[in-house]
């Protein structure tokens, strides 16, 4: 059922890529990093070629083939917000590995002399190599396509080969039809990773000085120390009570002074990170101005030694003289301080570390790789032995972990719903390539979806879908040897239900990001499911219709929640929206440019919102909440994955209950302090709603004794949230107790409400007890 893409947009204009533009540019001039600057003038370049495309209609904004020229399976570079830039990813200059390939193959350095190589005799065996070795990187899907042909030549498969040569061929002298080499087999599919052994090690080596620490640094190492080497020299001139010149200098004096003035001009040129010692007005700046004086045979003027003496004896007042108890144990503090090893210097250290390791996969015990400094690292090093590794450099490393998902979410290397939806695509490679029988086959489609999840998405209009990896002719080459048993079929359920449950029971509270959802659609597919799972849509590109997914979806949390606590917070009458989705399912499908449409569920949409029904006009805020109503009568999936898909979290449900109502507060206390708090609130409903529907799924005492104790979690965050969260309460109490809201989501005169994400009416009344300083 997940036939159609979450993107809606209106009729898309120029506008937008010029404001894109402009900020790239600004950055590109502006930024203080070398590397930010050089990353935001490819961005120059990609939103010019949008525009120039945009203008000569080379480009067709909204179509799932955007590039005049290029058919649906080519990769094509996409920018923010789903623009197309008439660059195939898959195109450009040869890269180094491909010249490599075409000097050890004897033919010109061009893509279609390497692709020819590759067909003959010779370049089929030196494919066969890689497939059996697993020794090659996928990046694009297109890399993908010759060691396919490969495969089919040697399974016999000459038709199918032929006519995959045949469908890419024209393009063979522009995209990168050729593998990459590795020096690593494929990783293992049991784990996942949220970072590369090679990713972290280019962060860490990227990593340079922090100008505040380093400066810092310097002034303790360096700058306190010369400032205490002046003051005892001045101090030789001084009488018990401090005052310097109050006596005559002794022998070699003079000579001592100018030994420290030279000394500092060489500090000066060295350490050019402080520029406290340049201040003449500072301690140290007073003291050097006065010994160059002295230095150059001219007396002191009266205020100059009056600064002298003030500087000398407010030194000593503060530190005690050097040498003393009270000195000793301050510099030593200081000292001390400055000692350990630059962050930068250990995340070097750490890199080399890595660089040991197979730069292409996680590490399986990334522990071992943060143990302190070795005597051997000292001595090639120079970092001192048993220095520990800094928390920042063990959070870069912590990421390459490789464990089974639910290990990884307990050890918080995955700290959000986002961040998983990064790492579900390695699980589903694995799942998807599993139903190949051949091992090769297995690898190259393992390898092939997980570059393919790296195409971005397009901004498509109508309801189209985006492009998936079935589709390519690659693919498609192979799709007899997919075997869909029940075998397959079962391991896929399985999965589904693994990924389900990690996320729902991981990160209660949480809408289920799209690239996510995707993923989990995939699985149901390859499971034989009816699972209509759906995405989050975008207010600001609306075009006020849904895909007929959503009737379905909505009508199997019908199946779930009929009389349940849920149905009557929200006033909906799932047995009137069964009756609707099946009327649906039996009419004609209403298309527009191609794509199916369900309009009697956007009208119950528009209807319950309070919006006029009107093709997504009604801005910003109305737009807004007829999805929120659209997310509630579906529950955004949740309904689908615990009644088609069958998750059981293991925390069970009224304890989520509880941890959805921690975010509600928890999101309620940030938005006080927002100066544009909508987003927190919308945020705020989506944990409120997961909350309901947990309750909704427990037993009758179970969930009277979870209402009762949400006021206990109230109180334990400040003050103003448990009073701005006490209208929602109140509505919950009275729902529970048998009552029911007005039809404005109010009762009891204003003091009971149904809490939702968006309004239409002004600021929401959640908002209502904000700071003064987030107002301003």
């Amino acid at each position: 059922m997940d036939t159609h893409a979450d993107k809606q947009p209106r009729i898309p204009s120029a506008s937008y890529a010029e404001g894109r533009l402009a900020r790239a540019f600004t950055t590109a001039l502006t930024h203080a990093d070398p590397a930010t600057r050089a990353r935001a003038g490819e961005r120059v370049r990609g939103w010019r070629q949008v525009l120039a495309g945009m203008a000569d209609g080379t480009l067709r904004v909204g179509s799932r083939t955007p590039v005049r020229g290029l058919p649906a399976w080519v990769t094509p570079e996409v920018l923010h917000g789903g623009f197309a830039t008439g660059t195939a990813r898959a195109g450009g200059p040869l890269l180094p590995y491909e010249a490599e390939a075409a000097r050890r193959a004897g033919v010109p350095e061009d893509r279609e002399a390497l692709f020819a190589h590759c067909l003959t005799e010779k370049g089929l065996a030196e494919l066969w190599a890689l497939l059996d070795g697993t020794r090659y990187e996928v990046t694009v899907p297109e890399e993908a396509a010759l060691l396919t042909v490969a495969w089919l030549v040697r399974a016999g498969e000459t038709g199918a080969a032929l006519e995959l040569v045949r469908e890419i061929s024209p393009f063979a002298g522009t995209l990168r039809f050729v593998p990459r080499p590795s020096a690593n087999p494929a990783p293992a599919t049991g784990a996942v990773h949220r970072r590369t052994v090679a990713q972290a090690g280019a962060a860490l080596a990227r990593r340079g000085p922090k100008d505040a620490v380093e400066t810092q640094r310097e002034a303790l190492r360096v700058w306190r120390p010369f400032a205490d080497d002046l003051l005892r020299h001045w101090l030789e001139t001084a009488g018990p009570d401090h005052r310097a010149l109050d006596r005559e200098p002794g022998d070699g004096w003079h000579a001592r002074g100018a030994a420290l003035l030279d000394r500092y001009r060489l500090l000066a040129r060295e350490h050019t990170r402080c520029r406290g010692h340049r201040d003449p007005k500072g301690n140290l700046g007073i003291l050097r101005g006065a010994l160059e004086e002295t230095a150059a045979g001219r007396p002191l003027d009266a205020r100059r030694l009056g600064l002298l003496r003030h500087a000398v004896a407010s030194m000593v007042r503060k530190r005690g003289l050097p040498g003393s108890e009270r000195h000793t144990a301050v510099r030593s503090a200081q000292a001390a301080q400055a000692a350990p090893p630059s962050h930068h210097d250990l995340a070097r250290l750490v890199a080399d570390r890595l660089s040991a390791l197979p730069q292409d996969a996680g590490a399986a015990d990334p522990d071992a790789l943060l143990t302190p400094v070795t005597g051997a690292e000292e001595r090639r090093s120079g970092l001192p032995a048993g220095t520990a590794v800094p928390p920042a450099v063990r959070r870069v490393v912590e990421r390459t972990r490789s464990a089974p998902l639910p290990v990884l979410v307990e050890l918080g290397v995955v700290p959000s719903a986002e961040v998983l939806a990064e790492l579900v695509p390695q699980l589903v490679a694995a799942e998807t390539a599993g139903a190949y029988r051949d091992a090769p086959l297995r690898a190259l489609m393992a390898a092939h979806y997980r570059a393919f999840r790296n195409r971005r998405s397009l901004l498509l209009l109508d309801l189209e879908r985006q492009v998936r990896p079935e589709e390519l002719p690659w693919v498609r080459a192979v799709s007899a040897q997919h075997r869909s048993d029940a075998c397959v079929r079962d391991s896929a359920h399985a999965t589904l239900r693994h990924l389900a449950e990690v996320a729902v029971d991981g990160f209660p509270g949480t809408l289920l990001p799209n690239p996510l959802v995707r993923e989990l659609a995939v699985l149901a597919r390859r499971a034989g499911l009816d699972a209509p799972l759906v995405e989050e849509l975008a207010a600001d590109i609306f075009m006020g219709t849904f895909s007929p997914k959503f009737a379905a979806a909505a009508a199997v949390a019908g199946e779930l929640l009929e009389g349940s606590l849920y149905e009557r917070y929200y006033g909906i009458d799932y047995a009137a929206v069964r009756v609707l989705s099946e009327q649906g399912s039996r009419r004609p499908a209403f298309r527009g440019s191609g794509a199916r449409h369900a309009p009697d569920f956007a009208a119950l949409c528009h209807e319950r919102a309070g919006v006029r029904a009107s093709g997504g006009s009604g801005g910003v805020a109305g737009d807004g909440a007829v999805i929120e109503q659209a997310q509630i009568l579906t529950t955004h999936n949740l309904a689908v994955l615990v009644h088609r898909v069958g998750a059981a979290p293991a925390s069970g449900w009224a304890e989520l209950a509880l941890r959805c109502f921690a975010a509600v507060c928890r999101l309620t206390d940030r938005a006080r302090h927002e100066r544009r708090p909508l987003g927190t609130v919308k945020d705020a409903a989506y944990a409120w709603r997961q909350m309901l529907f947990h309750l909704s799924l427990c037993d009758a005492a179970t969930a009277a004794g979870a209402l009762a104790r949400l006021p206990e979690v109230a109180v334990r965050h400040p003050a103003p949230v448990a009073a701005r969260l006490a209208p929602a309460l109140a509505g919950l109490r009275l729902v529970a107790d048998g009552g029911s809201f007005a039809a404005d989501g109010t009762a009891d005169a204003g003091r009971a409400r149904r809490l939702t994400g968006w309004t239409t009416t002004g600021e929401h009344w959640l908002c209502g007890d904000r700071d003064r300083s987030a107002r301003a």
